[in-house]
């Protein structure tokens, strides 16, 4: 399969046409080449649009005019459609225009493609036209119609090699250039804040609504929510925690990572008093609030085994009043087996309390194999809303799940292909382009995969770890941080320094999260042999279509 840009183009409804010759190429084309939907094209104050565009290696390039529905040619020209709805088109000019203004834009930008042989094509998947038509200004061996679709990639050959201007067929160094000249371009700065707050708008709008699920589900007392990330499961885990309070029950609302739980803290202060949850933050700090002893850090038995079985202790001694008539947890893949139990014991009623866990296994990035218990009804969420498209794509071929993206289409991925040892300082370097893009501090985020960022440490050691996600969340500076701790946050733009894994074993859930953690602009700057090897063949195949980015140009 070729490479295509963008890889899953939005073919509206007026647009059908389109998306038959588009998929008729994308499964005859051969994976050197690559196809291209709606080329935009300025050239001082003429635009043209390309609909699709063949880049093909050893051959040269083809700009094809697609038009749908019934087409015909006369004395008077050419008309699409029929009776009332008939009216004139001019698909050949169309086609040979877009294709000298592409050859001419090539050259103005230093592309050796603006060499290479092209030709242009009109095709008409709804239209028969007989083998021996011909027309002055469009020969039949420049025509693709709805019989020619099952072998249309070898017309378009033809076509470049018996018509195509030029003297040379495109190399593979040309077609390299010409996806950086055509797809790189970066959009000006109003333009990528337009879209960035577009997409947000889109990703808040899209979340609001999967309140209907809770509607459907509102009679559950025992629920488990699997969706992968950027599926809205932590807003549900919010929105379900709210309806639980307002109903007048006693809930808990736990999940594992300091950052989540300050998120959920500072989100529940601003519910009215009526709404927020009893209790909210951490799971471990739970039973510390009834008493427990605090363990050391590097104290492992203390967090995996002597305090979850303290919670239960602690639990079965508190009063009634306490305890939880239902208990929301986010992140659920974190839990260890033994937390399962002790939070079951947290429960005013064990036969009607209730217990929602939100949950993605593909993010299970620490060194735990806990299973949620089983007796919970399971509920799939099988639509990601709140990542960009090809930042979707992306890290959901890490999964083999299939996983609807339903963000808006944006930039493509941009990778930056450093050795491990120069992932921080280039990442650094890598925010700093995007300060000049127009991107605003509080928009990024700089993550790492391995070693924490300098800054990082800094702002732990310096202010605790309060002020350290209090910061986050004021959103008026680059944030740094590791993916570990970013699990359930997101920012605009993220800047992915991919430092090396510390546990082998675990490296494809970190890139997964690290991945996943962007809405509208994802910055991989690390080795690409290597993202590729820990991704494997999704990823490799996804990053075809990302932008090598050089941050100092």
């Amino acid at each position: 399969m070729p490479a295509c840009y963008p890889p899953e183009p939005d073919f509206p409804e007026g647009r059908r046409a389109e998306r038959v010759v588009w998929e008729a190429l994308r499964d005859q084309l051969p994976d050197d080449a690559a196809l291209f939907h709606s080329v935009n094209l300025l050239d001082r104050e003429r635009e043209q649009e390309i609909d699709l565009l063949v880049a093909w290696p050893g051959v040269g390039l083809a700009a094809i005019e697609v038009k749908g529905g019934f087409v015909t040619r006369d004395v008077d020209g050419w008309h699409q459609g029929s009776g009332p709805d008939r009216h004139p088109i001019h698909p050949v000019t169309q086609a040979q225009d877009g294709q000298h203004l592409l050859t001419r834009y090539l050259e103005r930008c230093g592309a050796d493609a603006f060499r290479a042989r092209a030709a242009h094509l009109v095709a008409f998947p709804a239209t028969f036209v007989p083998a021996d038509w011909e027309s002055p200004d469009c020969p039949r061996g420049m025509v693709i119609d709805r019989d020619d679709l099952g072998h249309c990639a070898s017309l378009v050959r033809r076509a470049i090699e018996e018509n195509g201007d030029g003297h040379e067929p495109l190399t593979a160094h040309g077609l390299d250039r010409m996806v950086e000249v055509l797809v790189s371009a970066m959009p000006s700065q109003s333009d990528q804040l337009a879209w960035a707050a577009q997409h947000d708008q889109r990703v808040e709008q899209m979340t609001r609504d999967q309140a209907r699920i809770l509607d459907t589900l509102r009679l559950q007392r025992k629920l488990k929510v699997i969706g992968g990330a950027g599926s809205g499961k932590t807003w549900l885990a919010l929105e379900q925690t709210r309806r639980l309070a307002r109903a007048g029950q006693r809930v808990a609302l736990v999940c594992y990572s300091r950052g989540l739980g300050r998120y959920f803290e500072r989100i529940t202060e601003t519910w009215p008093a009526a709404e927020r949850p009893a209790y909210v933050g951490l799971f471990h700090e739970l039973p510390m609030t009834w008493g427990a002893e605090r363990g050391t850090d590097d104290d492992s038995d203390y967090w995996e085994r002597r305090l979850p079985l303290r919670l239960g202790e602690l639990a079965r001694d508190r009063r009634s009043a306490d305890l939880f008539d239902a208990i929301v947890v986010d992140e659920a893949q974190d839990f260890g087996d033994l937390w399962w139990v002790s939070l079951y014991a947290c429960l005013r009623d064990l036969g009607k309390g209730g217990l929602f866990v939100f949950l993605d296994d593909h993010q299970r990035v620490f060194a735990r194999q806990g299973h949620v218990l089983s007796d919970l009804e399971p509920l799939v969420l099988g639509e990601n809303i709140r990542n960009s498209k090809p930042i979707a794509q992306l890290f959901c071929s890490l999964t083999g799940e299939l996983l609807r993206p339903r963000g808006l289409d944006g930039a493509p991925v941009r990778m930056v292909d450093v050795a491990e040892e120069a992932a921080v300082g280039t990442a650094d370097d890598a925010v700093e382009a995007l300060l000049d893009e127009g991107w605003q501090p509080g928009q990024i985020a700089l993550l790492t995969t391995c070693n924490r960022h300098p800054e990082q440490k800094n702002a732990v050691e310096v202010g605790g770890y309060a002020a350290y996600w209090d910061a986050f969340f004021a959103e008026d500076a680059v944030f740094y941080g590791h993916v570990l701790g970013f699990k359930g946050l997101e920012r605009p733009v993220v800047v992915l320094a991919v430092n090396g894994f510390r546990e082998r074993g675990r490296a494809r859930e970190l890139l997964y999260v690290g991945l996943s953690r962007a809405r509208s602009l994802l910055v991989i700057v690390g080795s690409r042999a290597e993202v590729a090897e820990v991704g494997g063949g999704g990823v490799r195949k996804r990053l075809e279509s990302s932008v090598a980015w050089d941050v100092g140009s």
